[in-house]
């Protein structure tokens, strides 16, 4: 299909590509499984043979033509036209693999973990930069969402992937990440709109984050908000709380 722009879609080309992808996730053939930004539906027609039930998703309406009549060989998917960030996620046990537009990889995300029954396992194609700012702990700059969700979330780089294996070819490198919830949260997630609140501020406002009781989190009173790993926001976050919250 021939790419529009303001979609921000870029397909991937190989369905050998993505039964490999899939190869390297939890989806098993029980899975109910939702395919965000289905495009004309290689990713959904390589899900559809691995698992119980696709639910494809596609805004684009000539798009969501095409995934329609590729999908008729298919009798486990359903295909829902509409947008990724409004429609109804399921109620029952659920994972996601998506081939997601870039440009709305942070508010997808958001949309996933902050649902009121969240996904089992979270699958993505995104850039390589926004990944890295996922990733806490490794070194390298941690972003606001990346540190935000570290108390519930892992997230793991499982395969770079290659420009040639999108079209268009993208300008960025990407990856395809793994993202699941911790066997043991290092948070109530009752605690997780007040937490989100306390990592935007300290982001945001440094003389907010450098009157946060850092000593007593056992944190230098150089370090940086991106510089921070999981098990020391969660310590500062208590800390906080102790007089704030």
């Amino acid at each position: 299909m021939k790419r529009l722009a303001h979609y921000s879609q870029h397909f991937l080309r190989s369905p050998r590509l993505v039964k490999e992808l899939i190869g390297h996730s939890t989806i098993k053939k029980s899975d109910l499984v939702y395919d965000l930004g289905a495009g004309s539906g290689v990713v959904t027609s390589a899900l559809a043979t691995r698992c119980r039930q696709v639910v494809a998703v596609e805004v684009d309406p000539r798009a969501a033509q095409k995934l329609q009549d590729n999908m008729r060989r298919f009798d486990n998917v359903t295909i829902i036209p509409g947008d990724i960030m409004t429609i109804e996620l399921p109620t029952d046990p659920y994972k996601v693999f998506a081939n997601i537009p870039f440009h709305l990889s942070s508010p997808i995300l958001r949309r996933l973990i902050e649902a009121d029954h969240p996904p089992q396992a979270i699958y993505l194609i995104v850039q390589k930069q926004f990944a890295n700012k996922l990733r806490i702990g490794t070194g390298r700059f941690t972003g606001v969402l990346g540190a935000y969700m570290a108390p519930w979330y892992t997230v793991r780089v499982r395969k770079r992937l290659q420009k040639t294996d999108f079209w268009p070819y993208p300008n960025v490198d990407t990856v395809f990440i793994e993202l699941l919830p911790r066997a043991i949260p290092l948070l109530a997630r009752d605690n997780m709109q007040k937490y989100r609140n306390f990592i935007e501020e300290s982001f945001s406002t440094p003389k907010y984050f450098l009157k946060l009781p850092l000593d007593c989190a056992g944190i230098s009173s150089d370090a940086k908000p991106s510089q921070l790993d999981e098990a020391q926001w969660t310590r500062l976050f208590n800390e906080a709380g102790r007089n704030r919250y």
